[in-house]
């Protein structure tokens, strides 16, 4: 059997897609391939949807099959070896759910973040005290101390994407209700506004807010995330996230309508400029 592992990488679903556009390619079917493998079709599946690892002689044996040259077939081990290393979150393994490793797997490797926030802070721009304010809320569900921590730690160390030599673009919009809820001290919310103020000044970060007098606008069942990436074989992804787990979303029309809305809720709330007077106003009044 391939390895299982709590949520795939990246590499490994490029990887997986790669694999099934070979075989796909080659005119063989996923029983034809199971059988030069002497494992279930169901095997080959999973190795496609990357919800296994890519065990190597397995995969020397069915690029061999899909016809690949010997010099291609190396190139694709070899990036199968660096996809199968563990990424640095799974140094979290103790407190980050499956459903969540993939969210940060996805965050690391797209080109475009487009996430609307009705609640808190997105994660990427909270300070370590709100963090950590957020957290000993419960919203995740934990409130041990030592378990917060790890929680806050983790979140820190994502937000470095943002400092890297090769960003993506993040594009928040954000319902003023966030601002407007206290997490922690008086002093814990002037120093998240002014890290919000901060990041207006990055430019590839865009960040907007929904203010109460724009109305109700077309997002405002919940959050969600929109992953775009430059590698083709990865399309656009939407995260939903409920109480207890996460939706990944692929399909076109499922996407189609998350960036539809997404556009309208952008169109509709403040511009950047008038994000950042307003984030100085509320800023004043603390």
């Amino acid at each position: 059997m391939s390895e299982p592992r709590s949520a795939p990488t990246v590499g490994q679903v490029v990887l997986g897609r790669r694999l099934q556009d070979l075989r796909e390619s080659a005119g063989l079917k996923r029983e034809e391939a199971a059988k030069i493998l002497r494992v279930a079709p169901a095997t080959v599946r999973r190795m496609e949807t990357a919800e296994v690892a890519l065990k190597i002689p397995y995969l020397q044996s069915l690029l061999k099959a899909y016809g690949v040259t010997d010099d291609e077939a190396d190139a694709f081990v070899t990036l199968a070896e660096e996809a199968n290393k563990p990424g640095w979150w799974q140094r979290f393994h103790d407190i980050l759910p499956g459903w969540f490793s993939m969210y940060v797997s996805l965050e690391g490797a797209a080109s475009l973040i487009r996430s609307y926030e009705p609640h808190f802070v997105p994660g990427l721009l909270q300070t370590e005290e709100y963090a950590r304010g957020v957290m000993r809320s419960g919203a995740i569900g934990q409130t041990r101390p030592a378990d917060i921590e790890r929680y806050v730690a983790l979140r820190m160390e994502r937000q470095s994407l943002l400092t890297r030599e090769d960003a993506p673009r993040l594009w928040v919009v954000m319902d003023e209700t966030a601002l407007r809820r206290p997490v922690g001290s008086v002093d814990v919310m002037r120093e998240q506004l002014d890290r919000l103020i901060e990041a207006t000044e990055m430019p590839h970060v865009t960040l907007q807010i929904a203010p109460f007098a724009a109305g109700p606008h077309p997002g405002t069942y919940g959050p969600f995330v929109i992953f775009r990436f430059a590698m083709a074989e990865l399309p656009d992804m939407v995260y939903s996230e409920y109480l207890t787990g996460a939706v990944y979303l692929d399909a076109r029309k499922e996407v189609a309508t998350h960036l539809e809305v997404m556009d309208r809720m952008a169109a509709q709330a403040a511009t950047a400029p008038r994000t950042k007077e307003i984030l100085r106003d509320l800023r004043k009044e603390l």
